[in-house]
């Protein structure tokens, strides 16, 4: 009886999937050597196994079959395809290179340097560019300002707030202690000023007793009546001045 047709399909059965690939394989490699040797071909053959094993026959090696397979579909369609994209971007290359000069030039003008060429409208433009520039920047910062300022007051208040805070707690916690100590400092400011709330208690005349006087009767006016220099340098009575 002769061998039935095999029906294309995958093997469903893993070792007999693997023996088939190994033996159809084999024979693949040995068709391919047979075909570059009886025929005189360029034979080139890449082989990837289920589990990503590389096999590979080449009669004049892989590589240089794969080039030449290269060179052979590079047709001249693709060349001229290929020279319009390389005269696109050619021409972009341009617009962004005088793009870019026009760019430093500019700069260099906003510096007030090579001023020379410019003419009085350009100048004129180039004014008013640095005028809303100028603008632009005290504005920005005149909000950067007002911005740390009510940060500034916001702060102010919080520290306002701790303070009063720490006050009334102070306040609860030592309210004897504190007074006392409120009142010891006022009577400290009250003697350095010099001021007593103490009457002192007045001197009493002085009482002059007679003494004896011989040879001359010595008469002693009453003080009241003893006149005194008015810048009180000298208090000598006038009847002993000679």
């Amino acid at each position: 009886m002769g061998r039935g047709r095999v029906e294309l399909k995958r093997i469903e059965n893993k070792i007999n999937r693997q023996v088939t690939f190994s033996k159809r394989r084999n024979g693949l490699l040995k068709k391919a050597y047979e075909l570059s040797v009886l025929c005189d071909a360029e034979v080139a053959l890449i082989i990837f196994s289920s589990r990503g094993k590389l096999y590979e026959f080449g009669s004049a090696g892989t590589n240089k079959t794969l080039e030449r397979y290269q060179r052979c579909c590079y047709t001249p369609q693709d060349v001229v395809v290929s020279d319009r994209e390389t005269q696109g971007w050619y021409q972009e290359v341009s617009k962004l290179k005088a793009k870019y000069e026009s760019l430093q030039r500019s700069q260099r003008h906003l510096l007030g340097e090579d001023l020379g060429p410019l003419s009085v409208k350009e100048l004129q433009h180039l004014e008013r560019q640095l005028e809303v520039a100028l603008s632009q920047a005290r504005q920005r910062k005149t909000q950067i300002m007002i911005e740390q300022m009510e940060e500034l007051r916001k702060k102010e208040r919080q520290l306002g707030d701790i303070n009063k805070q720490l006050k009334i707690k102070l306040e609860a916690e030592g309210q004897g202690p504190f007074r006392c100590i409120q009142g010891s400092w006022e009577s400290g400011a009250m003697v350095g000023n010099n001021t007593f709330s103490i009457n002192a208690p007045q001197a009493a005349p002085m009482e002059c007793e007679p003494t004896l006087q011989i040879g001359y009767h010595h008469f002693v006016p009453p003080e009241a009546n003893i006149p005194r220099s008015v810048a009180g340098e000298s208090n000598f009575i006038q009847g002993w001045v000679l």
